[in-house]
């Protein structure tokens, strides 16, 4: 999952600096959902690993 959204934050950089300003928001969008996902993953196996 982390690679994912490392490999579309870099696609929307890119994106952005070339100009192409509707891939650069897709990917950008797209960026973010997938961080946020991981970002609650990492802290849901923070909490379990803290149970046990």
């Amino acid at each position: 999952m982390l690679r994912w959204t490392i490999t579309f934050i870099i696609l929307a950089l890119v994106a952005g600096v070339l100009g192409f300003g509707g891939i650069a928001s897709g990917a950008a969008v797209i960026a973010k959902i997938l961080f946020f996902i991981f970002l609650v993953l990492f802290i849901l196996s923070i909490i379990r690993g803290k149970r046990v």
